[in-house]
């Protein structure tokens, strides 16, 4: 079963775009799902995630926020893969 990557992203959130799009070119040589959450009108979420996003989850478990650090990302996502 492959991890799940969700981001907590916001509408017009340049930040959240950068992420998502550097997130979105790894899925394939990385094998994940790639998930995004829109914060938007949610104020349960707002409340979490307002200031940081995007936000970014990994099988649920808080990875990073701000911006992706893609070395950082693969050793952390390394530990979510099943073992062969």
């Amino acid at each position: 079963m492959k991890p799940v990557v969700t981001v907590y992203s916001r509408s017009g959130c340049h930040l959240c775009e950068n992420a998502e799009l550097t997130l979105a070119g790894l899925t394939e040589e990385l094998n994940f799902e790639l998930e995004i959450k829109l914060i938007d009108g949610s104020e349960e979420l707002e409340k979490l995630y307002g200031h940081e996003v995007p936000v970014i989850h990994i099988n649920g478990e808080h990875h990073d926020f701000f911006r992706v650090d893609v070395e950082r990302f693969k050793s952390s996502l390394e530990r979510h893969h099943p073992r062969r």
